[in-house]
C-alpha cells in the first residue's frame, strides 16, 4: 500500500488538526509543503482545482477536506472515534458548531503583531500582501459571512467558557480519551494560543491543560518529500477499488462538479464513480499523473451535473 502523504503548510489551522490526528493515531506519513495560496501548479494535477489545504494522498487517491482525511487516518490506525459520524449525536452537533463559525471567529480575532511576524518569517512582504488580498477576495465570495469584531470576540470567550466547563472533571471534551470533537475544537485555539500568543486563552487552565495533552501525542513520524515525488506516486499507482454506491444512481458515470458550500468555492469536475453516505468519488484524467480519484465528504459540499 502506498504511503499517506499530506500536502500542507506550517501555519494552516486545518493542517494542524490533521497533524494532531496523525500524532494521536501514531502513524508514519510523508510531508509535502505547499504555498499558502494558489497557484499551486504541482498540487493542481492531484486536487483538480480544489483550493483548500490540507489535501491528503494515498497512491492515486486524493482526499479533499479534513472529513475525508480523518476517515482515512481512522481506517489506517483503527481509531474510528476520529470520524465524526462514528461519534454520538452530541459530539456530531458540537463539531458542526465549532468547525465553521467558531473557527472563523478564532482565526479572525487572532490577528496581531506576533502572528504578523510569524507570517513574515514564512514569506516576503510582497507574498504576505498577496496572501491577505487572496483571503479578502475569498471571504467576499464566501457563503458564510463573518460577524463584527466585537461579536467574534464574544463568541471566542463563550466558546472558551464552554470548554473550560466541559473539561472540569475529565481530561478530554467528551470523556477519558479524545475523539473527533477534540480535534475539531483544538486547531482554532492552537492558532490563537500557539501562533498568535493571544492572552485570552491563557485565562483558562483546563483548556490549556487539554491542549497540552493533545499535543503530547505528537504528530506522528513524518518524512519530507517533494511535490514531484508525490506526483510520481500518483503516476505509478491506480485508484483503489471503489466502494459500493447506493445513492445518485442516475449520475454515476456522468460528468459532475463538486464545490464547497462555505468558502473556497472553486469546483472540481470529473466522472462520478461512487456515491454513498460517506461522500462522493470523482475520477479525473490529468496529463501529469494519469487517472486520479478525488474523494469528497457530503457535508460541506454540493454536487451538480
Amino acid at each position: 500500500m502506498a504511503d499517506f502523504i499530506l500536502h500542507h503548510y506550517p501555519l494552516s489551522p486545518f493542517s494542524e488538526k490533521v497533524r494532531a490526528m496523525l500524532g494521536y493515531a501514531g502513524l508514519d506519513w510523508q510531508s509535502v509543503i505547499v504555498k499558502e495560496m494558489p497557484p499551486r501548479p504541482l498540487l493542481a494535477p492531484l486536487a483538480g482545482g480544489y483550493r483548500k489545504i490540507p489535501v491528503a494522498q494515498i497512491g492515486a487517491d486524493v482526499f479533499c477536506d479534513t472529513r475525508t482525511i480523518s476517515r482515512e487516518i481512522a481506517r489506517l490506525s483503527n481509531k474510528p472515534e476520529l470520524v465524526m459520524e462514528n461519534c454520538p449525536e452530541e459530539v456530531q452537533q458540537f463539531v458542526r458548531e465549532v468547525d465553521l463559525d467558531i473557527f472563523l471567529a478564532c482565526v479572525i480575532t487572532a490577528g496581531n503583531l506576533t502572528l504578523l511576524r510569524k507570517l513574515l518569517k514564512e514569506s516576503s512582504i510582497m507574498d504576505l500582501g498577496r496572501l491577505l488580498w487572496d483571503r479578502i477576495r475569498m471571504g467576499s465570495k464566501a457563503k458564510v459571512k463573518a460577524q463584527s469584531p466585537r461579536e467574534m470576540k464574544r463568541m471566542v470567550r463563550a466558546h472558551l467558557d464552554r470548554l473550560e466547563t466541559m473539561l472540569a472533571d475529565q481530561p478530554f471534551l467528551f470523556g477519558d480519551s479524545p475523539n473527533a470533537g477534540d480535534f475539531s475544537a483544538y486547531h482554532s485555539l492552537w492558532f490563537q494560543r500557539d501562533l498568535a500568543n493571544q492572552r485570552v486563552v491563557q485565562d483558562y487552565p483546563n483548556v490549556n491543560a487539554w491542549m497540552d495533552r493533545l499535543q503530547g501525542f505528537g504528530q506522528g513520524h513524518s518524512t519530507t518529500i517533494s511535490a514531484d515525488d508525490a506526483l510520481d506516486v500518483a503516476r505509478s499507482n491506480n485508484p483503489r477499488t471503489l466502494p459500493v454506491s447506493d445513492d445518485d444512481g442516475d449520475l454515476i458515470g456522468q460528468c459532475v462538479s463538486i464545490t464547497p458550500d462555505d468558502y473556497g468555492l472553486e469546483p472540481v469536475t470529473g466522472t462520478l464513480v461512487a456515491s454513498n453516505a460517506s461522500g462522493w468519488i470523482v475520477v479525473r484524467q490529468d496529463p501529469a499523473v494519469g487517472q486520479v480519484a478525488n474523494h469528497f465528504p457530503r457535508e460541506g459540499f454540493r454536487l451538480r451535473p
